[in-house]
Parts: C-alpha cells; sequence; structure tokens
C-alpha cells in the first residue's frame, strides 16, 4: 500500500470518530501518532550504531510497546492509557543528564491533543501505520516530503495555510542560489514546516560534508522559528528525518515577539532562506518591538526588517513577498530604503500568477540579498509560464526544471555575465530612488505587462472611466433614437 493510500484510509477511519471535527484536527491527531512511529523507527536506527544508547521516552511509553502489536490494547484501555498516562508523561518529561531528545519530545507535544474518542478506531488508525509507513526504509523516508505536502494539501479546506507550503522547485531553486555551505548558521524564522531547512541540510551535505565532524558541523549549523504548533510539530519531525538527531534548534516560537534590541552578535546568522506569512496581522504590541520608522502590524514587512537585522555582514538571504512589498508607499517604503541602504538587493525574480495555488493567488517575488553593502543596481528576471501553460494547477503544477533558465543566466556566486534579454533586465538603484523606492518595475521588452504604478494605476482608471462614459452617452444616444422613431 502506498503511503498516499495509507493516508486516505487513516483519514477514512478519523471521519468515523465523534471526537475529530474537521480536517485541521485530523491532520493534527495524524502528526502526532506519525511523530513518534517515526521517532521510534529512528530509535532503531540509534540502537544499532550507539552501543550505549537509552531512550528518553519510558520504556511503556514507547511506540513498539504499546502501539505496534496490532493485536495490543484498544477500546477503552487504549484510550485511557493515551489521554491519562502516554500524553501527560510527554508534556512533563524529563531529561536524564544532558540528553537533549527529550527536550524536543516535550515541546512536541506541548500543544498536541488526542482528539479521537473511540479506542477502537484508534487502534485501527495505529495498525494502519504500522502496516503502511516504515522510516527505516529509504524509500519511505525519501516518501515523507511527499506525506507532508499532501498532508498539507488537505489542511486547505481547514483555514488559511498559505504559510505553511512553499512549493519544493520554488525552495530549491533559493537554496541552490544561496548555497549555504559548512560553518554558516543558516536560518528561517518562519520556518512553517522545514522546506526550507531540509532542502537546506541536503544541499550542504552534497556538497560539503565528508566527515563525521563535518556532519556534527552541519546539525549545529540550522536554526528555525515557528510559531504554530501544527507545522512545528511537523518541522520537528521533518528534521529528525532529515537527519537532525537532536533539533533543539528548532523553537516553537514567534520571532517577532522579542524586540529587535535584544537580538545581539550572538544571534546573527549568514544565510535566512524564508517564505515569511503575508497578508496577515500580528496581534497588538508586536509591532513595539521594532523601531518607530517600521512599526506595522504587517507579518511579511516586519519579517523583512527582522531579516536584515539578523544577517552577518557579508551574510545572504532569500525572501519569498509579495506584489505589495514591492510597490507599497509608506511604511513599506522607509522599509525598502533601508534594504537598498544596507543591502545589496542584486535580483529580483517575478513569479507569475498561481505558483501558490490553492493557497493564495497572490502575486509573489523572490527576493535575493547581501548585507553590508548598498544596492548599485537590481536585476530583475520574470520568470515565464512554461509552453502550453496560462496558470499552474493540482494536476499541473510548477515543476524543479523551469528554473534551468535562471540558474544558468545566474552567473554562479559573483553573478558574473549577466545579461539582458526578454526575461531579464537592469534598474539602477538611482531610479528606484527616483521611483520612491517602487520595486514594481515593468519589464521593457514585455510592454504589455500589468504594471503596478500608483500614476500609471490612476490614468488607466481615468481612461477606463471615460471609455465607460463615452459607451453610456452613445446607448442613451441610441435609446433615445430608437424612442423618437416609435414616435
Amino acid at each position: 500500500m502506498s503511503i498516499s493510500t495509507t493516508l486516505k484510509s487513516i483519514q477514512d477511519i478519523m471521519r468515523k470518530d465523534v471526537g475529530v471535527d474537521g480536517d485541521a484536527q485530523r491532520i493534527g491527531q495524524l502528526v502526532w501518532m506519525l511523530f513518534l512511529k517515526i521517532y521510534d523507527d529512528k530509535e532503531t536506527e540509534y540502537e544499532l550504531l550507539q552501543d550505549d544508547f537509552r531512550s528518553p521516552i519510558p520504556e511503556h511509553l514507547r511506540w513498539r510497546n504499546w502501539a505496534a502489536d496490532p493485536e495490543g490494547m484498544t477500546g477503552d484501555e487504549l484510550l485511557d492509557f493515551v489521554n491519562n498516562t502516554l500524553f501527560p508523561k510527554l508534556k512533563n518529561l524529563q531529561a536524564r543528564g544532558d540528553d537533549r531528545r527529550a527536550y524536543v519530545i516535550r515541546a512536541v507535544f506541548e500543544d498536541a491533543y488526542n482528539y479521537m474518542k473511540s479506542g477502537h478506531l484508534m487502534r485501527q488508525v495505529i495498525n494502519r501505520i504500522c502496516e503502511g509507513i516504515d522510516f527505516n526504509k529509504a524509500q519511505d523516508r525519501h516518501l515523507f516530503g511527499d506525506l507532508y505536502e499532501q498532508i498539507l494539501r488537505d489542511l486547505q479546506s481547514a483555514g488559511n495555510a498559505g504559510e505553511y507550503y512553499t512549493p519544493r522547485p520554488v525552495t530549491q531553486f533559493m537554496v541552490d542560489m544561496v548555497a549555504p555551505r559548512l560553518g554558516e548558521q543558516i536560518m528561517d524564522p518562519a520556518c512553517g514546516t522545514g522546506g526550507f531547512l531540509a532542502c537546506a541540510i541536503e544541499h550542504v551535505r552534497r556538497h560539503h560534508v565528508k566527515t563525521v565532524e563535518h556532519e556534527r558541523q552541519l546539525q549545529a549549523s540550522i536554526h528555525g522559528v515557528e510559531k504554530k504548533p501544527l507545522p512545528h510539530l511537523l518541522c520537528t519531525t521533518n528534521m529528525i528525518l532529515h537527519g537532525i538527531d537532536v533539533p533543539t534548534n528548532v523553537k516553537h516560537d514567534n520571532t517577532l515577539a522579542r524586540p529587535l534590541r535584544d537580538y545581539g552578535p550572538r544571534d546573527r546568522v549568514d544565510v535566512i532562506l524564508t517564505n515569511p506569512p503575508f497578508g496577515g496581522m500580528e496581534e497588538d504590541g508586536i509591532e513595539s518591538n521594532f523601531p518607530t520608522a517600521f512599526r506595522t502590524r504587517e507579518t511579511a514587512d516586519l519579517f523583512l526588517v527582522l531579516i536584515m537585522h539578523l544577517l552577518k555582514d557579508g551574510g545572504r538571504a532569500a525572501v519569498v513577498l509579495p506584489d505589495g512589498t514591492l510597490f507599497g508607499e509608506g511604511i513599506k517604503t522607509r522599509i525598502k530604503e533601508q534594504l537598498l541602504a544596507t543591502c545589496n538587493l542584486h535580483t529580483v525574480v517575478r513569479l507569475p500568477n498561481g505558483v501558490f495555488n490553492p493557497y493564495t493567488g497572490i502575486k509573489t517575488n523572490l527576493l535575493f540579498f547581501t548585507k553590508g553593502s548598498p544596492t548599485e543596481h537590481v536585476w530583475f528576471y520574470e520568470h515565464p509560464y512554461p509552453p502550453g501553460y496560462k496558470n499552474y494547477s493540482k494536476t499541473r503544477p510548477m515543476r524543479t526544471e523551469e528554473f534551468a533558465a535562471e540558474k544558468a543566466w545566474w552567473g554562479g556566486d559573483e553573478r558574473s555575465g549577466r545579461v539582458e534579454n526578454e526575461y531579464a533586465w537592469k534598474v539602477n538603484a538611482d531610479d528606484i530612488r527616483a521611483r520612491n523606492y517602487n520595486l514594481d518595475c515593468k519589464n521593457p521588452h514585455s510592454p504589455e505587462q500589468a504594471s503596478h504604478d500608483p500614476d500609471t494605476l490612476l490614468a488607466d482608471y481615468a481612461q477606463l472611466q471615460q471609455r465607460i462614459a463615452d459607451t453610456r452617452n452613445q446607448l442613451k444616444a441610441a435609446l433615445a433614437a430608437a424612442l423618437e422613431g416609435k414616435a
């Protein structure tokens, strides 16, 4: 049975349980069970590799000892065990000595809940997980990315999940262009399920990790923060499956809740890769953590300010931001002024509509910048649809190979040899300042492209209103003539 089939059968069982109300609770229920199963599979690996390995989980609470037997406890006995023994113990799990694994498990279960009311249905779910998923098999482990992407797609009907998931082709392209190296501190301050971090781990391992010491360096270099419990749980699971044995640097917190002035030199990082939530508003008071000139409740704007602050001099960032950031005014203008003054915003890749469907239809951009020197010019690259596409959809999603043209044009780490073409053009920083830091720069090679420049939009609107008035007058004249003819 495939993982996707297993997942569907599990959700069908959960729908029969009166305690599980809606997709969000079904996903939350599934994820803590998956975590325990995956963690148990990893412990099997640790036991083979480490002679002195001891699980941080008490023996009777380990998945293998209460869940793995298909004929094991069920019904009220199972329900009572999960509600009154498993959850209370894991939420208050104490570490043995300096074993940090206990802290990871405790953080995972801090905001997890058992919604199921039927111990018999729970036993069926557990058996399906045991039958269908073995993360000690390389193939199943490799498929975890597909598994959690499917989980996130299922969250569509459970509310706004737009901040949870960045399509893999976008993530891969951003990581490949920033090219994190061994020894660099890598961070995603709004890490969701850990897609950027997982991709960065794969990149560093593939290009730089040659020894056990290299692996230790890599494991210590990964940092993420996620404020929502469900994606944080998925991220922790994702990190464990990507070989980060003790992902204590993946925090369940809100990065924006800490005053900017409290982030010191020890908090600076070399690489930031992120898709911060946009279109949302932070709770009252969060903006007071930022300098007066940058105070706003718009989440994406606050994250951009934070990212500039957290980068070391010479640090590199790749950030997904909406069109509104590019052409927005007021505080957005001041933030962009700061960006161009303190960082080299060397590249903006403009994505077409539909990349993030069905999560959001907002047009998005990939901003690449390096901290420490001001921007002299910005290269823009307009990512085209593949031939025959007019939009992306569930059956025709974006593909990794679509970014081959950008990669060929990029010019390596030094971005040398770039030339203008039908998709790429360069804008001088002085011209951007003259535009009041409006970064919504129109492709000169594609004059029919829509512009978000306020003056242009107002002029277009006036022309449209005039055409409407002319059409209305023509209709009135034609109607009057017709009435006169009948009279």
